[in-house]
């Protein structure tokens, strides 16, 4: 809005300066640079972003099976594992050997981490794994590639604003000081002869 107001004050006035002028239009340029072309931006960015992550999510929940796995024996704690005393998702979870059959029918069997409270032999729960079998983390839900999409879109978008910014910034500092090496050399040429006007000298 300054830059209009700007643009609409230094129209007809006498005391303009080009470079006044100027000022105002690259802020002009900015503002709709910022308010039409940044949303632009940040939506293609976004819908890129959610076109390569739902594709994801789907090579993700081809390529991974959801097994059962039965509790051999209870393991000691990690000595990796954060401390005992702090409370995080990891403590809700208890290390575990277990067998379980891969998609292709083969059987498996190794250390786990088991969503159980206390688990005892013979108990049930659900792995994430490949076709053969290999422990693999849980694929990506759809909500979760959106939400990431979404940021994706909302980040270009306020990069686009801040360069824009940074830009209209740049050329007014240098339309700044090309003003003051304009008034140093006008001062030069008058500085000799300031305040002798009359004097005889």
């Amino acid at each position: 809005m300054r830059a209009i107001s700007g643009l609409w004050r230094w129209r007809h006035n006498p005391l303009r300066r080009a470079t006044d002028l100027a000022e105002a239009w690259v802020a002009l340029v900015a503002l709709l640079l910022i308010l039409f072309v940044a949303p632009v931006i940040g939506t293609v960015v976004g819908g890129v972003a959610q076109d390569g992550l739902q594709r994801s999510v789907r090579d993700q929940h081809q390529s991974r099976h959801l097994v059962t796995a039965t509790v051999i024996r209870k393991l000691d704690r990690s000595p990796l594992d954060a401390d005992p005393e702090t409370s995080s998702a990891r403590d809700l979870r208890t290390r575990v050997l277990a067998g379980w059959t891969a998609p292709d029918g083969t059987e498996h069997s190794g250390p786990v981490m088991a969503s159980l409270k206390s688990p005892q032999q013979g108990d049930h729960f659900a792995i994430w794994t490949d076709q053969h079998g290999k422990l693999v983390p849980r694929p990506l839900d759809s909500a979760t590639a959106t939400t990431h999409a979404v940021i994706a879109g909302f980040g270009a978008a306020l990069a686009t604003a801040g360069l824009v910014e940074a830009g209209r910034r740049l050329i007014v500092w240098r339309m700044v000081r090309r003003r003051y090496a304009r008034w140093d050399q006008a001062w030069d040429r008058a500085g000799p002869d300031w305040g002798r006007t009359g004097t005889g000298s």
